[in-house]
């Protein structure tokens, strides 16, 4: 069973399930974040959506690249979870399912293509610290990049 985490789905709402692709990105010691400015400011592990008739690594290169403007290299799956939300970019309620993958940050081909991103660099313990959803905690736990967990 994938676990959730989050709110409680609304009783009564339909959501729609959105598979998406998000990377933990490790490179000397350090994270590479994005940092999302609006609709509100928030820092995020990369990635987003998969799109239909996209695998999750294809969604995973490009989410990365649209965010951070990186290539990745050496994608290991980490692990899965489920969130409810309201998407306010689409108009709707998701069961958002949280792919997760480590890999390298390779190169930097050019600034984020996703607009009101920026990418950022912080220890793993500042990114545990900053992340707003407990899923992509909880990943970055498994990652085993924070010390003192596996």
């Amino acid at each position: 069973m994938i676990p959730r985490f989050g709110k409680t789905p609304l009783r009564g709402q339909s959501y729609r399930r959105r598979p998406g692709a998000y990377a933990i990105l490790y490179r000397d010691g350090h994270l590479l974040m994005t940092h999302q400015v609006r609709p509100s400011p928030e820092y995020q592990l990369p990635g987003g959506g998969i799109d239909p008739g996209e695998g999750p690594i294809t969604a995973l290169h490009r989410e990365v690249f649209e965010e951070t403007g990186f290539s990745i290299a050496a994608p290991r799956y980490l692990g899965s979870y489920r969130r409810y939300a309201y998407l306010p970019d689409y108009g709707y309620h998701a069961e958002k399912m949280c792919h997760v993958w480590l890999a390298r940050p390779i190169l930097r081909r050019g600034p984020p293509t996703e607009p009101h991103h920026d990418a950022c660099w912080m220890t793993p313990e500042r990114a545990y610290r900053l992340l707003p959803d407990a899923g992509s905690r909880a990943m970055l736990r498994r990652s085993g990049l924070i010390r003192g967990t596996a």
